[in-house]
């Protein structure tokens, strides 16, 4: 990915996500491995995005630690008064920046790729702002996209404001932004809190942006899932499926048979040799690494473990901090230590 010194971008996370039915903030949930704002966090700066700022608020002392070891900043939102408020936090961090992407810390299934194809089409084209949009078959209760003659954004419209043809629009509002910080923080300073919740909106700067006569261009994105906010339990555990779907891909991609991937879990780090077999209910976490045609029987749990080449581990074993020699065939139903 291309870095640049002037590209930055704002993660907003400083909401509590009611809808999670939580006392802990909704960015503070795990997935597959990490908290949703870690992920996001990790996938800007895989974009290339060298200067990452993340709007904190509530319990911001943990979210600060779910951000340990990564090159983040954070900005506070003492009062939760709107995304638009959410971003004006974070503009003495982002002094010097000619580029901003904007994003929500709930979206753990964004791709590092999508982000740097958003950003190479904002380069080309130069728009005031690049709004990031996608289709769902029920749009029911999101932002819809009104196109304009140029093909450009024209307007969002809210579902309580949409009219009945408005709402059979498929084409939404992803919450993804990318703005010429110039234009960004000029029209934020022309939001007001003239709405039914006394907030600043972001999505009000597609609208300035339109009256005073500059562009607003939408980075089409044809995979809904990648792109959608994580509001429930239900959706949470939606994203565990899809990030694990993906980590086994890719490991089989590599060579390694996996006979039941539905149930088998190989955190991000571990390491995987060609033709290892995992059987059903497998669990591979905290780096551990496996060498060449290792088989791993079912319900085995594995925990900052080393295999050497053609280890063999019974079914429901459990071991952690192992080291195995080549060859050696642990019985199953083995603890260790």
């Amino acid at each position: 990915m291309t870095e640049r010194a002037d590209r930055g971008a704002i993660i907003l996370a400083a909401g509590l996500g009611t809808r999670m039915k939580s006392e802990r903030a909704k960015v503070l949930h795990e997935v597959f491995y990490r908290p949703m704002i870690a992920h996001v966090a990790g996938t800007v700066l895989q974009a290339g995005v060298t200067r990452v700022v993340c709007v904190i608020g509530h319990q911001k002392e943990a979210v600060q630690a779910a951000l340990a070891g990564l090159p983040v900043g954070t900005a506070v939102q003492a009062e939760q008064k709107g995304t638009g408020h959410a971003v004006l936090c974070a503009q003495a961090a982002c002094a010097g920046l000619t580029e901003i992407l904007i994003l929500c810390g709930d979206t753990p299934l964004l791709r590092p790729e999508t982000l740097s194809a958003m950003l190479a089409q904002h380069r080309q084209h130069r728009p005031a702002l690049t709004l990031m949009t996608t289709k769902v078959a029920r749009p029911y209760g999101y932002g819809r996209i009104l196109r304009a003659e140029d093909d450009g954004v024209a307007a969002i419209v809210e579902e309580k404001d949409a009219t009945k043809v408005e709402r059979l629009i498929t084409e939404i509002n992803a919450g993804v932004y990318l703005a010429e910080a110039a234009f960004l923080f000029s029209a934020l300073a022309r939001v007001d809190t003239n709405n039914s919740q006394a907030e600043m909106y972001l999505t009000d700067i597609v609208a300035i942006a339109r009256r005073s006569g500059q562009q607003v261009q939408p980075f089409f994105h044809d995979q809904p899932q990648d792109v959608l906010g994580v509001n429930s339990r239900v959706e949470l555990a939606q994203a565990e499926a899809i990030l694990q779907e993906r980590r086994n891909m890719e490991l089989m991609r590599a060579g390694v048979t996996m006979l039941h991937p539905a149930t088998t879990r190989v955190e991000p780090g571990c390491e995987l040799g060609r033709d290892c077999i995992l059987h059903g209910q497998v669990s591979i976490e905290r780096g551990s690494s496996l060498g060449q045609g290792c088989v791993v029987e079912q319900g085995v749990v594995l925990r900052r473990c080393v295999l050497g080449e053609r280890v063999r581990v019974g079914a429901h074993s459990v071991l952690e901090g192992c080291r195995l020699e080549r060859g050696l065939e642990v019985p199953p139903l083995t603890r260790r230590p």
